[in-house]
């Protein structure tokens, strides 16, 4: 499209796969921990927000032609009983302890999980295999009845190797966001993938475990009021619009030089200043709140976002090699009526702000409050939060000695409708385009489109032309 947005289009079409192996993996040499023993987690690893596993899936075209000397399975699956000798923590499992909060334990018949699968389909059977599709769920192994956020007694690594037709394969990937955040998880799979290729782990820093430094403080300090995590009774109709019908997945690409417009138009008065991050996480957030009609105008809207806080910590440095989380969110309020009827610039400028708020003792705040209060479930009245994967190395780290992937990323976002992902684009043309992914009522997609495009308004439109001369 001329706009610089393009939907993405994808094949809603069954994928049958048969299990084939199910393989426990143990790491491969002696770690430093004996059955009975325990690791702390820090209230950032253990926040209601991260007990959940994050499912992606890597599609990888065939082989060269000596793949038939290194086959997939047998490949990653030694590969990751390597890199678990000094990931060891992931070959344990969580559990409980008082007052709810989780550690990582460690006893017999543990390890990680490899799935063997095939199934009768091609890849090109999929369609378009670099947009996020539901339909790829068979790839994810998900044991039989599990519950939908079971993370205790879980493997912490499940893994997938789902072979095509075609010679073609999909690694479906879930980690346990408990043990490591989207960086850390990067830093996990690129050593990962390291030893597929070359054998023992060449990384630039060790893996560190060092959950300690994130303890709460003596007596707990909270300074800060953390709306991200308050309880609200939803008096809105966004909620409700989301959750009362089954809302579409929609993936939209997002050019460079439409993500330059945004910017440029939410700096347009040179009120201040904010990234390409400020600038689309304003424009998508206000375009949702318009597409959904949401009512009453005087209701408090929040957008919620990760930071990663690593750069902020001083007291002590954060190490080279530390995989777990270190993120904080940010939180934005407005009514209803200042997101319709504002200017972008004002949305990104409280964008702006919320981000540059995360500090380190924003960070130690909220690991006292979590101490305090510790929430015991996800609140999503009155609001979208956003998530930013387009900082992961997730195709450079997928290198597992048969090439970068086709597609990295997640599959399908439906279950939790108020939660968006800007992604990289992928493929071999990538442009450096964002992948935006969104869920809507069927009722609001065309006036999303509109929105998103900047189709909506002709002195919009003139105002952008105006700003980019």
């Amino acid at each position: 499209m001329a706009s610089g947005v393009q939907e993405l289009h994808f094949l809603q079409k069954d994928i049958h796969t048969f299990i084939d192996h199910l393989h426990p993996v143990l790491p491969a040499a002696p770690i430093p921990v004996k059955h009975g023993d325990t690791l702390y987690l820090s209230n950032l690893d253990d926040v209601i927000g991260t007990r959940v596993f994050t499912p992606t899936v890597y599609f990888y075209h065939s082989g060269s032609p000596d793949s038939k000397a290194k086959p997939v399975c047998g490949t990653l699956r030694e590969a990751l009983a390597g890199v678990l000798v000094s990931y060891y923590p992931f070959s344990g499992r969580l559990r409980e302890t008082k007052n709810g909060k989780l550690e990582v334990y460690f006893g017999p018949k543990q390890g990680a999980l490899m799935v063997e699968a095939h199934t009768e389909m091609s890849l090109a059977d999929l369609g378009d295999i670099t947009t996020p599709n539901p339909a790829w769920l068979p790839l994810i192994y998900r044991f039989p009845n599990e519950d939908p956020y079971k993370v205790i007694d879980m493997p912490l690594v499940i893994a997938q190797v789902t072979r095509f037709a075609c010679g073609g394969f999909s690694l479906g990937l879930r980690l346990c966001h408990c043990i490591c955040d989207g960086l850390g998880a990067m830093q996990f799979l690129s050593a990962w993938a390291s030893m597929a290729r070359t054998g023992p782990m060449v990384t630039n820093s060790k893996p560190i475990w060092d959950r300690e430094i994130f303890r709460p403080r003596s007596p707990p300090i909270v300074k800060h009021p953390h709306i991200e995590y308050t309880q609200i009774d939803d008096g809105s109709s966004l909620t409700r619009s989301l959750w009362e019908v089954k809302p579409v997945q929609k993936c939209y690409r997002i050019s460079p030089k439409f993500q330059a417009k945004i910017k440029s138009l939410a700096r347009s008065n040179d009120k201040v200043a904010c990234s390409t991050f400020d600038a689309m996480a304003a424009h998508v957030w206000r375009s949702w709140v318009k597409a959904l009609d949401v009512r009453p105008l005087d209701y408090e809207l929040r957008l919620t976002f990760s930071v990663n806080a690593r750069p902020k910590l001083k007291n002590p440095p954060m190490k080279d090699g530390f995989y777990g989380n270190v993120v904080c969110l940010a939180c934005v309020t407005s009514t209803v009526a200042d997101l319709m009827n504002g200017e972008l610039v004002d949305t990104a400028h409280l964008v702006h702000a919320a981000r540059l708020s995360i500090d380190e003792e924003y960070l130690r705040s909220m690991v006292d409050y979590v101490e305090v209060n510790r929430p015991q479930r996800l609140e999503f009245g009155g609001k979208l939060t956003i998530t930013q994967w387009t900082r992961f190395s997730m195709y450079e780290s997928a290198d597992f000695g048969w090439g970068r992937p086709v597609y990295a990323g997640p599959i399908d976002i439906t279950p939790t409708p108020q939660v968006c992902l800007f992604l990289p684009e992928g493929g071999a043309a990538s442009t450096g385009a964002m992948v935006l992914c969104i869920c809507l009522p069927k009722s609001a997609v065309d006036r999303f489109k509109e929105l998103l495009s900047l189709m909506d308004s002709i002195d919009l439109e003139e105002k952008c032309k105006e700003v980019l001369v």
